[in-house]
């Protein structure tokens, strides 16, 4: 008798096991370990990851057999199934699942790995003349970024007409893939920047290393840690080896790219985002795996990309909240990155001017080697802050007047100046001047935001949408006014104000269709007097050159939070909002509009910067034993029943709990109800970050098997960084 061949497979299910099939024989000499299989589970079909091969199963009699095997290969090697374990293990998800994230959609729905390859565009002759505004720009965009894929022309608002057009003019060319001999070319243009000496000790360090050491690139902002990043790439890139370039998602703009490209202009660099097609990431998943992209620029989840020679990671700006998965698997990728990195022995670049207190916690323990810049590559002298003291000021829009004055002396010079308030909309609600009433969701504990311009109310948290009444729905009185100020209403009344400035607005309402944001940076970088008004979206990873005043208006908004990371997110917005003035040789000015100008908070980051800052944050959470001095889980439950949550929540808790265990809760979220369902929270706190994974991997067995966690959606964060 022929000993039986068990394959056990992952499959993207919410439970929290692997399930063993039957290999029949015409697939044991192809299957291995890292193949997908489609196998019947239940009444459907499922495409799963075999992650392991065995002779026998305590279920051998009742086994299944395999359906299909789809791969003949391996599709992902030892390396990448032990990072994508480790993330199950650490997170506490179910394996299958975190196959689903780490895996290219297509390659979820069994589609084969190389079905998808998108052609690429590259300039023939930059000289000739055009006719046409779009064919001009797309030229120099091509001068700036040398090739690039035509999907990702596409996104940049480039019609197929206008490509086309060039085309058949011959001053353009459409090829199917990028150069897989790269490394036979010279890889970086020799006329590059000279270093300042922190920026050339922080690279030598880096160039020093060998094996893994975790570097944090602590500078300023302005202070070229990008330059950093480009010159500590041209060692890997010399030897043939590939590098990942984590940024946060609103980073990731054709300002950083064409960076990147116009260095390295004979190396194939590509793209990882959430607004690629399923085609175009399925493409660079699989150029990272056959060494045809040399480097990879992505957000959080190119943390996964299969590379075939990794040599260096960089993860910039590596404090942003947008590196944390915050559904399915709730990873980091930082982490993950340096969990990647110290696997594969190759050194990893963390940079910012703003690092999380973790970061800066290992730096200081000499977990991580510090690197610092605290030189302004541009300017020699600091930014100047002012407090001023919103008590007693007139106002419009949200603007004092002692404000528009300084708006006005920077305009008359010439400059740029940058207005920051982080809600768009033209207002948060809509507030009746009678009775008090407030514009708020029917299915969140939220008000609807006020858009003026569609003349609908808006609720930012479930999407739902109405028109503005024409009366009180409380009192019937037709005094309805807006309540506060979003981005929209700001720039409206600047543009009364400043009847003879562009305004150019930047936020998610005003970028929705493609090619809008390049073109409002395209018009911002012309350097002309203009206002810019935006979100986060406009505030971090763009270098402005002419913005020599920043207005930052609501500051007092992360004073005061139930999160004990609010003051630390808060610090590091100013200092990141307050870094895009002064960029052009002369230092800027920094506005703060607040009622408390006194705070502690304010006068420390001001007079002494965000260095100061975060080590007294760190002497805080120290003696209130917060992480990172200990670790942190949330179990979250959300539910149209109220009663099924807290049935659920009080049974996680114990009589008696292990010692080095604490737990806070049950206690609602932040907002309580979105979309109709209540949500609420159960906090655990380990003294020892082994204590809590035990507990948890003990608490999660036992949720496993209750039937009151069938009634609710519940979920587990690990390190979450934001309590809502």
């Amino acid at each position: 008798m022929t000993t039986p061949v068990v394959a056990e497979i992952a499959l993207n299910v919410p439970l929290y096991r692997n399930f063993d099939y039957l290999v029949e024989p015409q697939f044991q000499t192809n299957i291995a370990v890292g193949c997908r299989v489609a196998v019947q589970f239940g009444r459907q079909q499922l495409v799963g990851i075999v992650v392991a091969l065995k002779s026998n199963s305590e279920f051998l009699d009742k086994l299944k057999p395999i359906s299909r095997l789809i791969d003949n290969n391996a599709i992902i090697d030892r390396h990448m199934i032990s990072l994508i374990e480790f993330a199950s293990h650490y997170y506490q998800n179910p394996l299958g699942e975190c196959y689903q994230v780490a895996l290219p959609t297509l390659l979820n729905k069994g589609e084969a790995v190389d079905k998808s390859a998108v052609p690429i565009i590259k300039l023939i002759d930059e000289n000739t003349s055009v006719n046409g505004k779009k064919q001009r720009q797309l030229i120099e965009h091509l001068v700036d970024s040398g090739s690039t894929p035509v999907t990702e022309l596409s996104a940049l608002g480039f019609s197929s007409a206008t490509v086309k057009s060039l085309l058949e003019k011959a001053i353009i060319e459409k090829t199917v893939e990028y150069n897989r001999d790269w490394q036979s070319k010279p890889l970086a243009i020799d006329d590059k920047p000279k270093l300042k000496r922190e920026q050339a000790i922080a690279l030598a360090a880096i160039n020093q290393a060998t094996g893994y050491t975790c570097y944090l690139l602590e500078g300023v902002t302005g202070s070229g840690k990008t330059e950093v990043y480009l010159q500590a790439l041209e060692k890997p890139l010399q030897q043939g080896k590939q590098a990942l370039v984590l940024v946060p998602e609103i980073g990731l703009t054709p300002q950083t790219v064409n960076r990147f490209r116009r260095r390295f202009p004979n190396v194939p660099i590509m793209l990882w985002h959430s607004a690629m097609t399923d085609n175009e990431r399925l493409s660079t998943w699989r150029a990272a795996q056959t060494q045809s992209a040399a480097i990879v620029i992505g957000t959080r989840s190119s943390v996964f990309l299969p590379f075939a020679k990794l040599a260096m990671i960089i993860v910039d700006e590596e404090h942003d909240l947008s590196f944390k998965q915050q559904d399915s698997l709730r990873y980091h990728a930082r982490d993950l990155a340096c969990f990647r990195a110290a696997k594969l022995a190759i050194p990893l670049i963390l940079g910012s001017a703003t690092p999380s207190l973790e970061t800066i916690h290992n730096a200081t323990n000499h977990k991580y080697q510090l690197l610092t810049l605290t030189e302004r590559a541009q300017t020699q002298s600091d930014n100047q802050y002012v407090l001023l003291d919103m008590r007693g000021q007139h106002q419009q829009s949200g603007l004092a007047l002692a404000t528009l004055d300084y708006i006005k002396k920077e305009l008359t010079k010439g400059k740029q100046v940058m207005v920051f308030l982080n809600r768009r909309g033209f207002s948060p609600s809509l507030i009746c001047h009678e009775c008090g009433w407030l514009s708020q969701c029917q299915r969140c504990s939220a008000n609807a935001t006020y858009h003026k311009h569609i003349r609908n109310l808006i609720c930012h948290h479930c999407g739902a949408q109405e028109h503005v009444p024409t009366q009180c729905p409380s009192c019937g009185s037709t005094q309805i006014i807006p309540a506060g100020q979003g981005t929209e209403q700001v720039a409206e009344f600047l543009a009364e104000s400043f009847p003879d400035t562009p305004i150019t607005r930047v936020d998610r309402d005003s970028t929705r269709k493609k090619g809008s944001l390049e073109s409002a940076l395209h018009d911002i970088n012309k350097g002309e007097p203009r206002i810019l008004i935006g979100t986060q979206m406009l505030a971090k990873g763009h270098h402005f050159s002419e913005v020599s005043l920043v207005v930052i208006m609501d500051v007092d908004s992360g004073l005061y939070s139930y999160d004990f990371r609010a003051t630390e997110h808060l610090a590091q917005l100013i200092t990141q909002v307050s870094g895009r003035a002064g960029r052009s040789g002369e230092a800027g000015t920094v506005l703060l509009q607040t009622h408390f100008p006194e705070h502690p908070l304010l006068q420390d980051l001001i007079n002494n910067g965000y260095q100061d800052f975060s080590r007294y944050a760190l002497r805080e959470r120290e003696e209130t034993l917060l992480p990172p001095y200990t670790s942190l889980a949330i179990i979250r439950c959300e539910s149209h029943k109220l009663n099924d949550i807290n049935n659920f929540l009080y049974d996680l808790i114990p009589e008696q709990l292990p010692s080095g265990i604490q737990l806070l809760g049950p206690v609602p979220a932040a907002l309580e109800r979105i979309a109709g369902k209540y949500r609420y929270q159960l906090h655990i706190q380990g003294n020892e970050r082994k204590k809590l994974h035990l507990y948890l991997h003990q608490l999660v067995s036992y949720i496993s098997q209750s039937k009151l966690a069938t009634k609710v959606r519940w979920s587990i964060d690990i390190d979450p960084v934001s309590m809502a």
